[in-house]
């Protein structure tokens, strides 16, 4: 008898510890109608709302797809076969229609099987030129959008894997296009070869506190094959399918015409290459070529940028962000650092931008300073343009309207980008006669465009601008109460026409085109069907509640489809921290109830097909004012706020508290595994690809600048993996095999789970091969809601009655 019951404890410790081999599996039939289901198209419209193209994709890849030959070099996941990204998302079919048409006819000619991308509409858009990726390789087609047919270009021969793959000449007839190579050599099988010695990595003493980036090169060979993939020929391709040389082959990166079409910038990456940066780091030249391909000059030179000042807000020296003045035929525009690029450096002015106009060999004329870190330009003309600078580590932005010509610019906003409430929206932008989107100016007016966020609720707006007086006037605003209008873009402010989107809880999203000068007159362009039919009749709100602080959150509060009142449900928080500098910024309202019912791969809305509450987007700030960092007390604070939503719900009477599981994706996890660790609050928790050990990410991580050497309690205190002995709550680790998101190294959970499993701590790690930060392939998404399911019907939903019961009111707080 000994024996037997000797033979079953080993018999139970096997199945309890060793791995479980499964084949995908299935979620229930109440999920999979949820998310196996056909998506409405993408819509793409031209500038002069005449013609719409739909775009149809699949909504999952296949697991055989994304186990394609990968290799991941520099930043970069490529296919080596095919020489473009290996996580590239295609769309398998297009339809076109006027708008004023009711229906969109099918177009003609597609490639069989067809996996279209990279789309670029011709300057005067009346075509479009796309990539379609076969198993040999990509071609370049093109969509006449009068015909509805398409046409084949090129051979399988494209170089897609940089980017800047297809650009059209300014007569609508020409193309510049990168083909691979002709002499590009056979790749190295990294796996296989016989090293010719070790790899050897020095520092000169500069501080190079770079963020933990995956996917970099780390051997000879890695260097060897990313330049093989990095180089193509550039040749001009006619619409006929002509095709001529342009430039010898090189490491191009970036290819940008002026805005008249005589001059192209081609930017081309050098050695030496980085193993501790992206390839965008990587030293690079750009040089100016006539459009009929003489070379002019080199414009920028830009070295291995490797060594940075500590902090968000530094940046290199010399010329960067360098592109073309929309407003103008052909002249450059950059920034330079005035602060040698450190932000501990006290300076007036952070920033300054110059010119220079064609030919580019005069000197540089500065048109602006920046008191922040410069982050971009929307031109107007030889008077008027809009500047933003920002810093981070106040979440301040400023707006500028400055004089190109004269320099004189004054302030005409300055505040959070944190606080929604206070945003102007955006200035309205029309192609003018060089095909560039800049500043729509109507007189003294600039025009508006924002989300309208209040502690009312949300009205998006439109406002007319006086240049002159500063002064703004309201033209439009929304007023539904039970819908909610987006403003896409303005088609013409003259004639009043907006392009709108519009959707309810119950109502897909579609496109209509609104008059505000004909009494907001409304009409419809898209009809697209609700393909979530089993949520039509779900019970969704918004419900707000305070911290025991007394700062103001909210959630979206969904109760389950067979939801009987009086009645007490398992519930499922969902969420993700945000960090704040303010408590009046982390308190503002901005989810509106409003909203269609979406459920996305990784949404929890699937469970209320189960019996469940969710709150969805459960606010989770975390605030350091002044001196103070948000980190600095982050884990009292998450624990603050799945208290109050917890006490929030259970004061509504819809659940059970003793069944409530909290989750959470990449920050989301890290936030999840934290409140296991250092509450009672919750009876399960699903942390999906996180990081759990920041001493992993030791020069910052998230909204953390310190590194660990400067604040050492900090990176402890908030790592779960330092107190994974004070876990006792059932946690699932899910995370993909091939994440590439910086910081979440499949490690993370690897070690965490055998850390909590060697301290007796009840956790499922499941690993998803092929799979990178966000879930693609269709068997992945099924098998993940499948293991979900399994872990909240055992862990919450049927949770053990004489399991200790939670505390009602105070949570019990472990640790400091």
């Amino acid at each position: 008898m000994k024996t037997l019951i000797k033979l079953f404890s080993f018999l139970f410790l096997l199945n309890a510890y060793a791995q479980q081999s499964l084949t995908y599996q299935q979620p229930s039939d109440e999920i999979l109608e949820l998310a196996d289901v056909e998506l409405a198209p993408g819509v793409q419209i031209d500038s002069k709302g005449e013609n719409m193209v739909l775009l149809y994709r699949n909504q999952y890849k296949s697991i055989e797809e994304l186990s394609e030959t990968e290799l991941r070099l520099a930043g970069l996941r490529i296919n080596p076969v095919t020489n473009i990204g290996s996580r590239t998302n295609y769309y398998t079919n297009l339809k076109v229609k006027k708008i004023k048409d009711k229906d969109a006819k099918q177009v003609q000619g597609l490639p069989e099987n067809a996996r279209l991308s990279g789309f670029r509409w011709s300057p005067d858009e009346s075509m479009i030129a796309c990539l379609n990726t076969t198993s040999k390789g990509v071609e370049v087609w093109v969509l006449n959008i009068a015909e509805g047919k398409v046409t084949k270009l090129t051979d399988a021969n494209v170089n897609a894997n940089m980017g800047s793959t297809i650009n059209w000449f300014k007569d609508n007839n020409h193309l510049l296009v990168k083909i691979l190579p002709s002499d590009r050599k056979e790749l190295i099988n990294t796996a296989t070869a016989v090293p010719t010695g070790p790899t050897v990595s020095v520092s000169d003493g500069a501080k190079a506190q770079n963020r933990t980036y995956q996917d970099l090169l780390k051997t000879p060979n890695d260097e060897f094959n990313f330049e093989q993939l990095a180089r193509s020929e550039i040749k001009k391709v006619s619409i006929n399918g002509n095709i001529s040389h342009f430039l010898e082959a090189d490491m191009y990166r970036g290819i940008n015409f002026s805005p008249d079409g005589k001059y192209v910038m081609v930017t081309k990456i050098k050695r030496p290459f980085s193993y501790i940066v992206t390839y965008t780091r990587f030293p690079s030249e750009s040089i100016m070529y006539e459009a009929n391909g003489n070379k002019v000059s080199t414009v920028n030179e830009v070295p291995l940028d490797e060594v940075r000042p500590k902090g968000f807000m530094s940046t290199r020296m010399g010329k960067r962000n360098m592109n073309w003045r929309a407003d103008k035929p052909s002249t450059l525009v950059w920034a330079e650092a005035l602060d040698n690029g450190d932000p501990a450096v006290e300076a007036e002015y952070r920033d300054a931008v110059y010119q220079l106009n064609a030919p580019f060999n005069g000197k540089a004329k500065e048109i602006l300073k920046t008191k922040q870190r410069f982050s971009g330009i929307q031109w107007g003309d030889d008077n008027n343009a809009i500047a933003y600078d920002y810093w981070w580590n106040t979440r301040n932005l400023k707006t500028y309207l400055f004089n190109p010509s004269t320099g004189n610019a004054k302030i005409i906003s300055d505040r959070s980008y944190q606080d929604r409430y206070s945003d102007p929206g955006n200035f309205v932008s029309s192609k003018n006669e060089l095909g560039r989107y800049t500043l729509d100016i109507n007189g003294d007016k600039l025009y508006l465009m924002g989300d309208g966020y209040s502690k009312e609720g949300q009205f998006p707006f439109i406002d007319e601008y006086n240049i002159k007086s500063g002064k703004t006037k309201r033209l439009y605003q929304s007023t539904y109460t039970d819908k909610l209008e987006t403003l896409n873009t303005a088609i013409d402010m003259k004639k009043g026409e907006i392009l709108v989107r519009i959707e309810s809880q119950k109502e897909y999203p579609n496109y209509y085109i609104r008059n505000i000068n004909k009494d907001n007159d409304l009409t419809a362009i898209t009809a697209f069907e609700n393909p979530f039919k089993s949520l039509e009749e779900i019970d969704k709100r918004v419900v707000s509640y305070k911290r025991d602080d007394g700062l103001d959150l909210e959630g979206t509060l969904y109760l389950p489809l067979d939801y009987k009142e009086g009645e007490k449900y398992p519930m499922i928080l969902w969420a993700y921290p945000r960090e704040y500098k303010d408590k009046a910024s982390a308190s503002q309202s901005t989810a509106n109830p409003n909203e269609f019912v979406y459920p996305y791969w990784g949404s929890p809305i699937y469970w209320v097909t189960k019996g469940y509450v969710v709150l969805d987007d459960a606010a989770f700030p975390i605030v350091g004012e002044g001196s103070e960092e948000p980190n600095d007390s982050f884990r009292t604070q998450l624990v603050a706020n799945g208290k109050a939503a917890i006490d929030a719900v259970d004061n509504l009477g819809y659940i059970d508290r003793n069944k409530v599981a909290v989750g959470g994706h990449s920050y989301g996890a890290f936030m999840t595994a934290n409140l296991l660790s250092h509450s009672n609050l919750f009876a399960a928790g699903i942390a999906r690809s996180g990081a759990y050990n920041r001493t992993l990410t030791p020069f910052g991580f998230q909204s953390e600048e310190r590194s660990y050497w400067e604040a050492p309690e900090i990176y402890y205190n908030m790592s779960p993996f330092m107190h994974a002995d004070k876990m006792k709550t059932p946690l699932l680790l899910i995370h993909g095999v091939a994440d590439n998101n910086s910081g979440t190294y499949p490690l993370q959970s690897e070690r965490y789970f055998n850390a909590l499993k060697g301290l007796g701590a009840p956790v499922r790690l499941v690993m998803l091969p092929k799979e990178s930060h966000g879930y693609r392939a269709k068997e992945s998404i099924m098998h993940m809601l499948w293991e979900q399911d399994q872990w909240l019907e055992k862990h919450v939903k049927n949770k053990k009655k004489e399991e200790k019961k939670i505390e009602n009111k105070k949570p019990k707080v472990k640790g400091k």
